[in-house]
């Protein structure tokens, strides 16, 4: 079973440094989780997210998995983690997110009067034809091959529990920032309602290697509905606790802030697809404990590169002829034996090492950070750490 133990606190913030014991190692927080979104993290093996990007756990994605390769073969794998020769402690989201993205829940606000700056409504962006959304969960067609399928709370924690991982999370409703503060109650309240099915349900499997369960904390941007939900999810017994949903750059703090404030302070606090340098370093301020997002590798896949001195486009000209590393305070594998000439000519020649060397390099940059982040706070120097830190 999971133990949280906080080590060292912010005297004059939310943020602390400690410890997350698992089944399968330790976590020190805070930590950046990398995304093995189908039980792989594109272009790189196992060993090298954990030696060459230095990695403590990893998170894999439930809907991805359930589709492919299925739960019958996760059931028999011995669990994640040895499914992708992975030994240490892992995560599973609950698959909500991306089930409900398919039926349009996620869009943006388009302007519909001219001249009028609120007269705006919400565009989904995608068909809801794929997904059906109701009271007591999603049903959805496969992108695979159009199958349909069903996910309720309980099911969410079955195909979680199948799937082996040291810290799974509760079925939620993710919705667009954009939507309504009508609609973010409404998901805050259903939220909270399959919390309740999911902690009962996952009490009830009697299991000896039975996975740590966190509730997701919802509510948009709204204080009310975050405090709300937090308070709500907070008080229900869970092992940890996920803060779920979109920010942008100029909220994130505040509304993570909100959220800490109302959660226990022994349990361990997971912000769920943040992944932005200075992102990270808000969220660990204000009370966050470990991370995950698929930008930092998506990123290096199409040739941007975290750095000291801000983010770099590799295919950018002037890259061709500079034979400096990446980042010349970084020392990753990447930036010890590789210059960005060497780099932009493998983005350029379309080869294959061109994603492998750059994610490395962005995977160890976030790793690193959130572990200065961690080291900073156990010292008392947090400030000055965070003064340092570029976009």
């Amino acid at each position: 079973m999971l133990k949280f133990t906080v080590q060292s606190k912010l005297k004059n913030g939310r943020g602390r440094a400690g410890t997350i014991e698992t089944a399968h190692g330790i976590i020190e927080t805070p930590a950046f989780i990398p995304v093995a979104t189908k039980a792989t993290i594109k272009s790189l093996t196992m060993e090298q997210v954990r030696d060459a990007a230095g990695a403590q756990a990893v998170l894999s994605n439930t809907y991805h998995l359930y589709l492919q390769p299925g739960i019958e073969v996760m059931g028999k794998s011995g669990g994640l983690g040895k499914f992708m020769n992975w030994s240490g402690p892992t995560f599973t989201d609950s698959g909500g997110f991306q089930a409900f993205s398919l039926g349009g829940s996620h869009g943006h606000r388009k302007k519909i009067a001219d001249g009028d700056e609120e007269a705006t409504e919400f565009v989904p962006e995608s068909s809801s034809d794929l997904a059906k959304m109701d009271d007591d969960g999603v049903t959805f067609k496969s992108i695979i091959d159009g199958s349909t399928h069903r996910f309720t709370p309980e099911i969410s924690i079955d195909i979680q529990h199948s799937i082996g991982a040291d810290i799974i999370f509760a079925f939620d409703e993710c919705i667009s920032p954009q939507e309504s503060y009508e609609a973010q109650k409404k998901a805050v309240e259903r939220t909270s309602e399959w919390a309740e099915r999911c902690l009962k349900h996952h009490n009830s499997i009697g299991n000896d290697s039975r996975p740590s369960l966190f509730g997701i904390v919802q509510g948009g941007r709204y204080e009310e509905l975050r405090r709300q939900s937090a308070r709500s999810i907070g008080s229900m017994g869970f092992d940890g606790f996920g803060i779920g949903g979109s920010f942008d750059k100029d909220d994130i703090g505040t509304a993570v802030g909100w959220v800490a404030d109302q959660l226990p302070e022994d349990k361990p606090r997971h912000l769920l697809g943040i992944g932005e340098p200075a992102d990270i370093i808000l969220g660990i301020e204000n009370g966050m404990d470990t991370f995950d997002c698929v930008a930092p590798t998506r990123l290096a896949r199409n040739g941007a590169a975290y750095s000291s001195a801000g983010r770099l486009n590799i295919l950018n000209a002037r890259f061709i002829s500079d034979f400096t590393p990446l980042d010349p305070e970084c020392i990753c594998y990447t930036c010890k034996n590789y210059t960005r000439a060497y780099l932009a000519h493998l983005f350029r020649a379309k080869e294959m090492l061109a994603a492998t060397l750059t994610s490395i390099h962005n995977l160890y940059f976030v790793v690193d950070l959130a572990k200065r982040a961690r080291k900073a706070i156990m010292e008392e120097r947090f400030e000055e750490f965070r003064s340092k830190i570029k976009n």
